[in-house]
């Protein structure tokens, strides 16, 4: 039985692994280094896991934990303030609800013209 990856797989060559760890090591991301090396994101992880490398966390610090507070009670969900600061999704709610913020419930937000009554 054959099984279709959805995408081709691109095997990493050891020169090329060493690349990536320089890079990584110079700051690159895993979405940087994912696009430059045509990899998930997740395999490039693996190759640092690999050779020892401890990935960096990105969290955010106090005064863009205030921002990303503001823009969710400004209304903007957890994705769009997570692609704004450059952050997950996670990492927002985690911001939003150590600042005893409660999250509204998933889901589409209620469109202008039906909370209008329009």
């Amino acid at each position: 039985m054959v099984r279709s990856l959805g995408m081709t797989q691109t095997l990493l060559s050891p020169a090329q692994v060493d690349e990536l760890v320089v890079a990584y090591i110079a700051g690159a991301t895993l979405v940087e280094l994912a696009a430059q090396f045509r990899v998930h994101r997740r395999t490039a992880a693996a190759h640092l896991y690999r050779r020892g490398i401890t990935p960096r966390t990105r969290g955010l610090d106090p005064s863009e934990a205030a921002e990303a507070c503001r823009l969710y009670a400004d209304g903007l969900t957890l994705m769009e303030i997570g692609l704004r600061m450059g952050v997950s999704q996670g990492v927002i709610g985690r911001a939003v609800t150590r600042a005893g913020h409660e999250l509204r419930p998933r889901g589409r937000r209620p469109s202008e013209a039906a909370s209008t009554g329009v």
